[in-house]
């Protein structure tokens, strides 16, 4: 398949003698939005940390372009910078300002200019509607703003993925829309996004593809239509029943 850009194959994770992922198979292609659900604690955000080798798998692999980055001598500063990441907790530098955030990567990392690290990054705080703050200190700036910042900062990248790992829990409730909708425009755009995420509206309206996880390993995956409209397992359906009830 020529535009599946990840598969991941039979990968497992253990910290000590706690398995949190068991023979986990999925697969991305270009344009995908796949959106992992399940309830806390059911290996989710493990699993996007592994894809972007901030941990290690302790078996199996992950193909990008079919290439195993798992292996030996890969190269995986080189790997992150195409499959960014956006975090639950923003993670921006605190000491440098909001277009600073955006230049460093692009200038450490993908070796730019410094001119053109600042217009790339211009053009994506634009996209976020963060041009107003680009002077502000990430202190100055309220939680959506900062999540808007920190996906202007993974766009500036220019990666062929972007992992979201619960990107709305660490906001206030009217922040959330804000940061959905950028998110939202990227899916119609054709970014390729895999979203862990507990807002189920989205992973029901904007994905085309879902995940259910539930104690290490994928119950049920399929179109949101399938998985919302008609779950197959009774695990799928208690975890739903749970989200509808709220």
């Amino acid at each position: 398949m020529a535009d599946m850009i990840l598969q991941v194959n039979h990968l497992s994770k253990s910290f000590g003698s706690h398995e949190v992922l068991r023979d986990i198979d999925f697969t991305v292609s270009k344009g995908d939005v796949t959106s992992i659900i399940g309830a806390s604690g059911s290996g989710k955000s493990t699993l996007l940390r592994c894809i972007n080798l901030l941990e290690i798998p302790t078996s199996g692999e992950i193909l990008y372009h079919g290439e195993n980055v798992v292996g030996k001598g890969f190269n995986a500063p080189a790997y992150r910078s195409h499959v960014g990441m956006v975090f639950q907790s923003f993670n921006l530098f605190n000491n440098m300002t909001v277009l600073e955030n955006c230049i460093v990567g692009q200038v450490k990392v993908l070796k730019r200019s410094r001119e053109e690290a600042k217009a790339h990054a211009m053009q994506y705080l634009e996209k976020v509607g963060m041009t107003p703050y680009i002077n502000a200190k990430p202190r100055q700036i309220s939680g959506g703003q900062k999540q808007r910042v920190a996906i202007a900062r993974a766009l500036a990248m220019d990666p062929e993925v972007l992992l979201f790992d619960e990107p709305t829990s660490a906001l206030d409730p009217e922040m959330v829309g804000e940061v959905l909708a950028v998110m939202k425009n990227l899916a119609q755009e054709g970014m390729t996004m895999l979203v862990v995420t507990h807002e189920m509206a989205f992973a029901r309206d904007v994905s085309n593809h879902v995940v259910y996880m539930n104690q290490g390993v994928i119950c049920e995956e399929g179109t949101p239509a399938d998985v919302f409209g008609n779950p197959q397992r009774q695990e799928t359906k208690d975890f739903l029943a749970r989200f509808r009830s709220n």
